[in-house]
């Protein structure tokens, strides 16, 4: 009974069915290789394993679990170009400072 919990209500107990927060939605990713007979039940006891304990009052909405696998395309095919070398960065502010000295001297009249 995810998100439905008994509750008294003018003296009977009733069953009530709460409606997420949405601030609080969160989602999981649960390892395929997850041990168990059935998908689904592997996604339980991750479930119970990773989250429950931490969130008690937190359930699954079966109608918006999905399973697949994600590839990371940034992992898989990302080339870094390489980074510029300290004495080139070392060079390039040298000459923005001298760039800015002559500017300076320029505005103050200076020859």
């Amino acid at each position: 009974m995810r998100g439905r919990y008994e509750a008294v209500i003018d003296g009977r107990v009733r069953v009530v069915e709460y409606e997420p927060d949405t601030e609080l939605r969160d989602t999981e990713q649960v390892p395929l290789t997850e041990a168990a007979g059935e998908y689904a039940d592997g996604i339980e006891a991750f479930f119970r394993r990773e989250v429950e304990p931490y969130a008690p009052d937190a359930w699954i909405d079966e109608t918006k679990t999905k399973i697949g696998y994600e590839i990371s395309f940034t992992r898989h095919f990302y080339k870094p170009t390489t980074m510029r070398t300290l004495a080139e960065i070392q060079a390039d502010i040298r000459a923005l400072e001298a760039e800015t000295d002559n500017l300076i001297a320029e505005i103050a009249g200076e020859d």
